[in-house]
């Protein structure tokens, strides 16, 4: 399996703190959210931002940094909530096979290319299927429903 983790910079801590502190009053910024996850070994909630992509009437999550500890802990937990502004939604998460991966991954490339592309070995959001298939297993994909 070719699981792989980014870790964030100085630069990406602040960017995602001040993100984290608009959706904690309510401003999503692109489809931000913050994520609460049990931890796998603690218990406790662990929180985090995240981009919410809606793709085909469908809700999911993609770790653009890989094998993350929010992804390993909800791969864990099965379930988590995302939060903004004082609206608390709780789901239960579905990791999707790589192979169907593809149009997530597609659909997520192109609304945030700009904030992400430096944690995708692609030359872009419009990369063949064939190279979205190679980079799949490096990205946990969820699937969340209410």
């Amino acid at each position: 399996m070719d699981r792989r983790y980014i870790a964030p910079g100085l630069a990406d801590r602040i960017f995602n703190g001040l993100v984290a502190g608009l959706a904690r009053v309510g401003i999503t910024l692109y489809g931000s959210r913050i994520l609460a996850v049990r931890g796998r070994k603690s218990g406790a909630w662990r929180t985090v931002p995240v981009n919410l992509l809606v793709c085909d009437g469908a809700r999911y999550l993609v770790a653009p940094r890989g094998e993350t500890e929010w992804a390993r802990n909800l791969r864990a937990a099965g379930a988590g909530e995302l939060r903004l502004g004082g609206r608390v939604e709780t789901f239960r998460a579905t990791e999707l096979a790589d192979r169907d991966k593809v149009p997530v991954l597609r659909a997520y490339l192109v609304q945030w290319w700009f904030e992400v592309k430096r944690f995708f070995d692609l030359a872009g959001p419009n990369a063949s299927d064939e190279d979205l298939v190679r980079i799949a297993a490096r990205h946990p994909v969820f699937r969340i429903e209410s």
